[in-house]
């Protein structure tokens, strides 16, 4: 079954997550509906959050982003990870996710990048920076890529823009800062993570 098109499609960005927070933050998400969660790999000690969180949440597809190269890959799959985000296209990072079984989002902002990353089998695309794709951005891919293309725009997504990407026909999203921060209690995320998908869904 595919994580990305079943259930709230928000991917949560823990950037930031120290280890010690981790089975907290994860288990306050999943009970406000969220089951994709990610740890950058230039947070604290990325890999012992990802391998909590995997214990903590069993039910949640969780894994790593800013992974910028396939020994990156190697790495998260030993901890534990599903998921492989990137904030741009490298081939070599998709190819050897999908070697090891992992779902995969690399990052794209043109529409050469988004063919050449599905070409490759990429399950879907990381819109970045959303800031600079805009809503707007986002309606033209959508017009010439293919239907079944999976788009989750990541960068300056909040609540209160939530219902623009969708309109615009956005998949799911990435969602950082405004869900969470470090330092921040794992019952104000869960708070947060409820708001914002109220947001997606009106």
């Amino acid at each position: 079954m595919n994580p990305l098109r079943t259930g709230l499609p928000l991917v949560a960005i823990l950037r930031g997550l120290p280890p010690a927070d981790a089975a907290a933050v994860g288990l306050a998400l999943v009970a406000s509906g969220w089951h994709l969660i990610e740890v950058p790999l230039n947070s604290p000690h990325p890999l012992e959050s990802i391998a909590h969180l995997r214990a903590a949440c069993p039910t949640a597809c969780v894994g790593a982003g800013t992974v910028l190269r396939a020994s990156d890959v190697d790495a998260v799959h030993a901890a534990g990870g599903q998921l492989i985000v990137c904030p741009h296209f490298a081939p070599e990072v998709v190819e050897r996710a999908l070697r090891l079984g992992l779902w995969v989002l690399p990052g794209v902002m043109t529409p050469s990048e988004a063919f050449a990353a599905l070409a490759l089998g990429a399950h879907g695309l990381k819109l970045f920076p959303g800031e600079v794709v805009r809503p707007e951005g986002l309606k033209a891919m959508r017009a010439v890529l293919p239907p079944e293309a999976m788009l989750f725009p990541v960068g300056g997504v909040n609540a209160a823009s939530a219902a623009a990407w969708r309109h615009a026909g956005a998949n799911g999203l990435g969602v950082g800062s405004a869900l969470y921060t470090p330092g921040l209690a794992a019952a104000e995320v869960g708070e947060r993570a409820r708001a914002m998908a109220q947001a997606w869904s009106t």
